[in-house]
């Protein structure tokens, strides 16, 4: 068995009789001509008996439905529910589908103890996607309500069967979604922190407490080896409140490492906009502006407890961006770590000036390769929606990061960086502006970043990529899938998987 936090899995192929169950799932696919059954253990009498009623019940199969049914006789749970998986394409139904609709189906069964799911798997992958879709589909936050009643319980015990409960394969695979899910969720957590318990210090803690029993190393800079050390990006931003800011770095090095690969996270523990403050609407939800730290904090926690060949540091940018008198101005110029000075014409264009910081930091250690993730600009929103993240970069490290969120599920979308943009970034008074053309400002705002990659020994600029996750970070609408509201984790799936791919690639 392999536990996730509080769901514990199990992978069976025994007689279904035999397995007492609160709930026993099967898939139903949304068909060119209606829905369809997908593959299951149940008997074909049951299977003839089913579809005859499934128009009758009104089951199209749709992603997110569910139907609960009366136990049958043929198993030994005492609900039959029907999880749709949604649109059917070929034969074969895609790992995100299995891992959607498993999700959805643990996340809306909250409240019963023991679930079996018995949904068509042909690959070790694909019973993987299944249990991670149950972990993450069955994660809660620990909420500050005073009377929990009335909160269903997550699912305790999750049961998949599977022809393939044998195969040598399976351990590992099951280990990696359990590793993956609770670097996903643990990332949910941090973003769904009020902001009065996570600030730049306790931001710090998190990280050393997440880290405990794994094999990295947590160094935290404060604000007094910040300013002796010239991080005027992040001092900067963070001198307008009563919290100073910090910089985490994490460091995980492996035996035989294939590759040194640096993540550097935005962590804005409340973004207020500063003296450019931002309407009143426009702050509820700025506890998650520190979403692409936690990320980038649990991916390498994750790959640290997967044990892959692979040199990874984390650097966390932290601040909390606040209006008060001591706060920095428009027209303010900050000298960022590196030397590199910046005119500030907007104080809420504030997380590009702490990942100048940390970006200028990962490249001195001159790493193979420099992937940023932060929830940078609200352009990111208009241009992509609340669900795609924007990609910009190099082109190999872009296509890279394309492949393995397609792999994990992730949706992230390529775009340009224009030459002719930079000089909207030009200040007649220091060595560039924070902000410049508005217009497409989620490419401008990526040219920014693109100025403080370094060079390697060879003085070629270090390959680097800047993922925005400005829309996809926080969820403010309905949960669905394995997505719950507010804090998703995004793109920490997509970057354990890259760096699979990175050794991959190396053997």
């Amino acid at each position: 068995m392999t536990a996730t936090e509080n769901i514990t899995f199990n992978v069976i192929s025994a007689d279904l009789k035999k397995v007492s169950a609160d709930a026993l799932v099967i898939g139903i696919g949304k068909g060119t001509d209606g829905p369809v059954i997908l593959d299951s253990p149940l008997s074909a009498s049951a299977v003839n008996s089913l579809k005859a009623s499934l128009t009758a019940l009104g089951v199209t199969g749709a992603a997110d439905e569910l139907v609960r049914l009366p136990g049958l006789p043929d198993t030994g749970a005492k609900v039959l529910v029907l999880a749709g998986v949604g649109k059917l394409s070929g034969t074969e139904i895609t790992e995100e589908s299995l891992r959607r609709a498993t999700g959805s189906a643990i996340r809306q069964l909250a409240g019963l103890a023991h679930v079996v799911l018995a949904l068509p798997t042909t690959a070790v992958t694909q019973v993987s996607a299944i249990a991670e879709g149950a972990a993450l589909g069955g994660y809660q936050y620990a909420s500050l309500h005073t009377n929990p009643n009335g909160r269903k319980a997550p699912v305790q015990k999750v049961t998949i069967y599977s022809a393939l409960a044998k195969d040598p394969a399976l351990a590992a695979a099951l280990l990696r979604a359990s590793v993956v899910a609770r670097a996903v969720n643990a990332t949910r957590t941090l973003v769904n922190e009020p902001p009065s318990r996570l600030y730049p210090a306790t931001f710090a803690d998190a990280a050393k407490d997440l880290a405990k029993g794994l094999p990295v190393k947590v160094t935290v800079m404060d604000e007094k080896r910040l300013l002796k050390d010239g991080y005027g990006g992040i001092m900067g931003v963070g001198q307008g409140s009563s919290r100073p800011p910090r910089l985490v770095k994490v460091e995980y090095k492996a035996d035989k490492a294939v590759a040194d690969l640096a993540l550097v996270g935005k962590g804005i523990t409340f973004d207020s906009g500063g003296i450019s403050i931002k309407p009143g609407a426009g702050m509820i939800t700025m506890k998650c502006d520190m979403a692409g730290a936690a990320a980038v904090l649990n991916t390498v926690l994750a790959v640290a407890g997967l044990g892959l060949p692979v040199n990874v540091t984390a650097w966390l940018c932290i601040a909390e961006n606040m209006p008060s008198g001591t706060a920095i101005r428009p027209s303010d110029v900050l000298t960022m770590f590196g030397g590199k000075t910046v005119e500030v014409l907007n104080t809420d264009a504030e997380g590009r000036l702490v990942m100048a910081d940390g970006l200028v930091a990962a490249s001195a250690e001159q790493p193979d390769v420099i992937i940023d993730v932060a929830t940078l600009t609200g352009a990111q929103v208009m241009a992509l929606g609340h669900r795609t993240a924007g990609v910009m970069g190099d082109d190999g490290v872009v296509a890279a990061l394309k492949a393995a969120a397609d792999r994990s599920g992730e949706l992230i979308w390529p775009m340009p960086l224009p030459e002719e943009l930079r000089p909207s970034l030009d200040s007649p008074v220091a060595d560039m502006a924070n902000i410049g053309e508005r217009m497409g400002g989620m490419m401008t705002a990526a040219v920014f970043l693109q100025e403080f990659i370094g060079k390697d020994d060879d003085g070629e600029t270090i390959p680097w990529a800047h993922l925005d996750i400005a829309g996809p970070a926080f969820n403010e609408g309905s949960p669905y899938g394995y997505t719950p509201k507010q804090g998703t984790g995004m793109a920490v799936r997509t970057l354990v998987a890259y760096v699979e791919d990175v050794v991959a690639r190396s053997r």
